[in-house]
């Protein structure tokens, strides 16, 4: 993985985060350029400059992208606000939850996705999921043309948002005739930012809610949808399809086996952390107070006695230098998938790119080889043979 802060793990990850999904290397350049000073701190001051240096860095590009939209140049300016929004995540990143200038930078960065999409033309709609007397805000690509496509639910993972990956994954899925619909469920995203929704273990609940949605659409073939889900995600979305069976495959884009060792690893230092503060972005997910009370709930979190319920197709993608979950959690979670009609591992490797976690040093690899495994398990569209 390309390593702008040598000493800074947790650093490095996020500017890659920003490479992977539509930010550009000038702009992310000039974000953290001022910051390698700091990026051996790893301290409140620290985070706090980051925070700054990329929230300059969003506000120059929409206001660049303002300027292409009164002058009427609505691509470009729809690509800007994009951009913007993709920076306006990466300074509320870093910062604590406590921070107020932490949700002022992701209304931002909603605010600005929005506008982006509209503007671009993108085929997403925002879309409100039913769930227990409230909702969980999510959008939904949908493929090109007409008639019912099969479609993927997409989870996402510890401190990720579904506007990040529809920005990585949602244009190959479309590609392949592949609609997703993309969740913030509870513990993420705008379901906890804004709406309180603290995360928990049974993810088959917000899983049922979503098909009981999908299969209200009359472009959704309710027959093909699937789950897949990123990084923390490696458990979500077995767990949902283990316990709900009318998912029809199961996509890990990162395997994790067991979130209570993750968290004794990070404990004693074993493993890198994926944004800074880790026990107290940990408290804000599950909705707790202390590390006691979330270890209470992350020893939940577990795939052991819950894999072998799979009764479908199940791919598990993980990198071999993944410095957050150890590969023997991809290990055991195919093992143990005993009762899928096919399953399977792909390891990326160092030489072959795509090893980190969830392939944060190659995005690509790792998305082209989860869609093309969907399109053939779900039905969906192939690539036409060019008549040489």
């Amino acid at each position: 993985m390309f390593e702008y802060f040598p000493e800074n793990y947790t650093w490095n990850l996020a500017f890659m985060s920003g490479m992977n999904r539509g930010g550009a290397l000038g702009d992310l350049d000039e974000a953290c350029r001022s910051l390698k000073a700091h990026a051996g701190r790893r301290d409140t001051v620290a985070q706090q400059a980051w925070f700054e240096s990329f929230v300059k860095v969003a506000e120059r590009s929409e206001a660049l992208a303002r300027r292409d939209e009164e002058a009427g140049n609505l691509f470009s300016a729809g690509r800007k606000y994009v951009r913007a929004g993709v920076y306006y995540l990466l300074a509320e990143r870093m910062p604590s939850h406590k921070n107020p200038g932490k949700a002022i930078a992701y209304r931002k960065a909603l605010a600005a996705y929005e506008k982006g999409y509209r503007l671009r033309g993108d085929p997403v709609e925002r879309v409100d999921i039913p769930l227990k007397g409230t909702s969980l805000p999510a959008l939904f690509s949908k493929v090109p043309g007409s008639g019912r496509a099969p479609c993927v639910v997409h989870f996402d993972g510890f401190d990720i948002t579904k506007e990040l990956i529809y920005g990585a994954a949602a244009e190959e899925y479309r590609r392949r005739g592949i609609s997703l619909l993309i969740v913030d469920h509870p513990g993420v995203g705008e379901a906890l930012r804004l709406r309180g929704l603290a995360g928990s273990h049974d993810t088959e609940v917000p899983a049922g809610a979503c098909v009981d949605y999908l299969e209200t659409r009359p472009d959704v073939d309710s027959r093909r949808i699937g789950v897949a889900g990123v990084s923390l995600g490696g458990y979500y979305a077995p767990r949902a399809a283990a316990f709900e069976k009318r998912l029809k495959c199961c996509v890990c884009w990162g395997a994790l086996y067991d979130f209570d060792e993750i968290m004794e690893n990070r404990a004693a230092n074993r493993s890198e952390p994926s944004v800074p503060g880790h026990d107290d972005h940990a408290q804000w997910v599950f909705g707790k107070q202390s590390v006691e009370e979330v270890r209470e709930v992350t020893r939940k979190l577990t795939l052991k006695g819950v894999m072998d319920k799979i009764t479908c197709p199940i791919l598990i993608v993980h990198g071999e230098n993944d410095r957050q979950i150890p590969l023997q959690h991809a290990e055991r979670t195919y093992m143990e998938a005993v009762n899928s009609p096919l399953r399977e591992l792909k390891v990326f490797t160092l030489s072959e790119g795509g090893a980190e976690h969830c392939a944060a040093d190659d995005n690509a690899l790792a998305v082209d080889y989860m869609a093309d495994w969907v399109a053939k398990v779900l039905g969906g569209k192939r690539a036409p043979v060019l008549s040489s």
